[in-house]
């Protein structure tokens, strides 16, 4: 079993520490991982300049590009043989409802699903990295699980896992993506030059945590699952687009 290993808070970041070593006994890790934090990075590819590749004392190899960057190059080039596995995280913090479109852990095994490997993502719901081995513990555990009880492949698991002692953790919960409100305002501030700068905004509260949500079973203490995919078509739009546009051509 090969599995490629990735992040997106960077490659001396406690999470991927932490599973790569519960990964250990399951096959052999390889970790291709940012230089820097790129939270928020989403999908981005780097095009506007080239790519280095460096190695860590501890083997890790990282790249001074983003999360789907390290999956991409590691699965077109710089690996021999294409991984059996793509697994993204830990990342520090909740990856749950429309964080999922801006984040690079997320964004690290969706590269990896879409060369058609199965893919998971892996994060701790509350920043700070508390029981963090806990959380490996949990991580490593659904690995091993697939392992002996494979999935139909390919397929994107993104996986969030509440901060509490193992034997505290709740079960596992196959779930569907809750809702935010949108994010919280720009925060403006004046820099030394007396130029005005933007931080963004907190990401919004939870406006759909019903039962089945994500949201919802990680404030249960449970272990969330949600299965991913990539077609953001909106089906039921189809009819009353081609609608408007036939009104359009009729007008024309």
């Amino acid at each position: 079993m090969r599995i490629l290993l990735s992040n997106d808070d960077g490659y001396l970041a406690p999470g991927l520490a932490a599973l790569y070593q519960l990964l250990q006994p399951l096959g052999e890790v390889m970790v291709f991982a940012p230089e820097r934090n790129c939270s928020g990075a989403s999908n981005s590819l780097t095009l506007s300049r080239p790519l280095s590749i460096w190695t860590a004392a501890n083997g890790f190899r990282y790249l001074n590009g983003t999360p789907t960057d390290c999956v991409h190059i590691a699965l077109t080039g710089a690996l021999d043989i294409q991984p059996d596995l793509v697994i993204s995280g830990i990342n520090d913090g909740q990856n749950m409802g429309e964080d999922t479109l801006y984040s690079g852990t997320v964004a690290a095994a969706t590269e990896g699903f879409m060369f058609g490997v199965p893919s998971f993502a892996f994060s701790l719901v509350d920043k700070g990295w508390a029981h963090l081995d806990a959380a490996a513990r949990t991580a490593a555990d659904i690995i091993a699980h697939y392992l002996k009880t494979p999935l139909p492949a390919p397929f994107l698991l993104n996986v969030n896992i509440p901060n509490r002692p193992y034997h505290e953790m709740g079960h596992w919960q196959v779930t569907r993506l809750g809702k935010r409100h949108p994010s919280q305002p720009v925060i403006p501030q004046i820099n030394p030059r007396g130029e005005a700068i933007y931080w963004i905004g907190a990401s919004g509260d939870v406006r759909d945590r019903s039962e089945g949500t994500d949201f919802h079973a990680v404030e249960r203490g449970e272990v969330s699952i949600t299965p991913l995919q990539l077609d953001l078509t909106h089906s039921a739009m189809l009819t009353t687009v081609c609608e408007w546009t036939r009104t359009a051509l009729m007008a024309l």
